[in-house]
């Protein structure tokens, strides 16, 4: 096939070589709060309410869950060949057998198969609320471009094609019922370069050189289909690298693609301002319609340049002028020196390695970010002890954990998810009073399992044992958690008589259990806890005495 060709008409709609103009500063609402990282650092402190959750509960819940195929479906639907982190049938092999080449049936044909018609949103609730979640952060849009809410500024959204629900909205009336504080998560700045897949083609094979259905979808093909009155083109983000005729294998065109639209990348897309004026319309509509409590950007710092500094103005001034304080949190990522006091940093499925001056947050899933039933099929999610380990580790370092639990494309979540909210929810109501309103203490830990520390590491963390023990404190009180249940005795180290000189230990104890003997010497603090007995896992022993804290 020839090269790519678009009207001037539509460079200037979608942006492409054509396309003129620079990047929208956007107008922060009236107020103190300036969209520079100085202005931001200056007037932000990170809230009580924040410090003392400890715990959230994720849907990232989108059209992508439908195929119930894992992550990224919409991005590697449009990807032929293996990668070596793929096993098993590929996302475009399963897009070949379940919908049809993509040639002809793309993502967009997937969102008009997303109904959510099984979605109960207070029964899902219900199920996080027990499970100790003290906030809950709904998915409003991710990398496939799909607004899940009343979108004034984009049309591709969740009322007006596939559930034709408002999402966010259903989620933030009933969160906020339920007692927990609100967020959203808005991935859609990456858009632009992740989809350009899409503008490609099979390099080999039986339809070889056809090009997919981004290159060539137009308005005027909906009429008479679920999206007539839609551009596919608004969807899809238009062209910016779209792959040249004539790369011949599929190891090729990937490698062609990794080191274009395949990078991170968090400028906006070249000459096209409309794209980032679009963005920061929709962004600022989820603050003003939805009043979020907590703002999620999948972004190294801030997205899309000054867009992203004029989205935190907007969101912090909002909140002053609602509030009467900025009492909200927004979470970006790799923050550096000032950053990390203008916004909280987030960690995403990764670890640190020491007790950070301010809270933070790692967020991480059970299984897929988006539903995948291989998982479900293979028990491949975490367990509830693995993720109480989690948490018991990122609270002891001042930081809070937010965890998704996957969506089906119906809106339900599968019976092992329950098991799993059920086994949280088992400890968290005998254990609570050592991870929620506490603080970190002097350290926070001890044992032999360093993890590793910083972004996307945690399939490379090694088991935690019953010798790592994190400790937090509330008041006087100390909390020793035991990442595993101890079989002999619990030797202590950072809580014997030369560690601290001053302190003196009084009482020890098992939460929700009896009184433990203890012994106190130079080198350690020991104590023997009773056999686990239903299953019980990650044990806490309460410590009270003088000095401790």
């Amino acid at each position: 096939m020839g090269e790519f060709r678009i009207t001037r008409r539509e460079a200037l709609i979608y942006g492409g070589a054509a396309a003129v103009g620079s990047p929208a500063r956007g107008s922060p609402l009236e107020g103190p709060v300036a969209p520079s990282w100085e202005s931001l650092a200056e007037h932000y402190r990170v809230p009580d309410w924040f410090a003392d959750a400890k715990f959230g509960i994720w849907a990232h819940w989108g059209p992508q869950c439908q195929p119930e195929f894992g992550d990224w479906y919409a991005r590697l639907l449009y990807m032929r060949g293996h990668f070596p982190w793929q096993h098993g049938e590929t996302p475009y092999e399963n897009h070949l057998r379940k919908y049809g080449h993509p040639s002809r049936t793309g993502f967009i044909d997937v969102i008009g198969q997303w109904k959510a018609e099984n979605w109960r949103p207070e029964e899902l609730l219900d199920h996080y609320v027990k499970a100790g979640a003290r906030y809950f952060m709904s998915m409003a849009c991710h990398h496939d471009n799909f607004d899940n809410f009343a979108s004034k500024h984009h049309g591709w959204n969740s009322t007006r094609v596939g559930p034709k629900r408002d999402i966010v909205g259903g989620w933030e009336r009933l969160a906020r019922e339920a007692g927990l504080k609100f967020g959203v998560s808005n991935h859609s700045s990456h858009a632009w370069h992740w989809y350009q897949v899409a503008y490609g083609y099979d390099a080999e094979g039986p339809m070889r050189g056809r090009r997919y259905d981004a290159y060539w979808l137009r308005k005027k093909h909906g009429r008479g289909k679920y999206w007539d009155g839609l551009d596919p083109q608004e969807l899809y983000t238009g062209p910016y690298y779209v792959p040249p005729a004539g790369i011949a294998s599929d190891d090729a065109m990937n490698a062609w693609h990794d080191q274009r639209d395949g990078q991170w990348i968090e400028a906006a897309p070249p000459g096209n301002s409309r794209f980032v004026e679009k963005w920061l319309l929709r962004q600022n509509q989820l603050v003003d319609d939805y009043r979020p409590d907590l703002m999620y950007f999948d972004d190294t710092g801030l997205p899309l340049g000054q867009a992203g500094l004029d989205a935190a103005a907007y969101y912090y001034n909002q909140a002053l002028k609602r509030r009467g304080a900025i009492d909200v949190v927004l979470f970006g990522k790799k923050l550096e020196g000032l950053q990390r006091r203008a916004i909280v940093e987030d960690v995403e499925r990764g670890f640190l390695d020491e007790i950070r001056p301010v809270p933070w947050q790692t967020d991480t899933c059970i299984g897929n970010w988006h539903y995948d039933r291989r998982l479900y099929e293979q028990n491949g999610y975490k367990t509830p002890n693995q993720v109480i380990q989690r948490l018991a580790d990122v609270v002891s370092k001042n930081g809070n954990l937010l965890l998704n639990i996957p969506v089906r494309g119906d809106g339900t979540i599968d019976e092992k998810e329950v098991a799993v909210l059920d086994g949280i929810t088992e400890w968290t109501q005998r254990n609570g009073e050592a991870i929620f309103g506490t603080r970190p203490w002097r350290k926070f830990g001890e044992g032999p399992t360093r993890p590793p520390s910083g972004m996307l590491n945690e399939d490379r963390a090694k088991p935690f044992t019953a010798e790592d023990v994190r400790f937090t404190r509330k008041g006087g009180t100390v909390y020793a958690i035991l990442l595993d249940w101890p079989k002999g005795e619990t030797v202590i180290a950072s809580l014997g008589r030369s560690a601290m000189r001053d302190a003196v230990i009084e009482r020890v104890q098992l939460l929700d259990g009896p009184p433990l003997a203890f012994m106190r010497g130079d080198d350690a603090l020991r104590f023997s806890l009773p056999p686990s007995t239903n299953g019980q896992f990650v044990p806490v022993v309460r410590i009270d005495g003088r000095g401790l804290a």
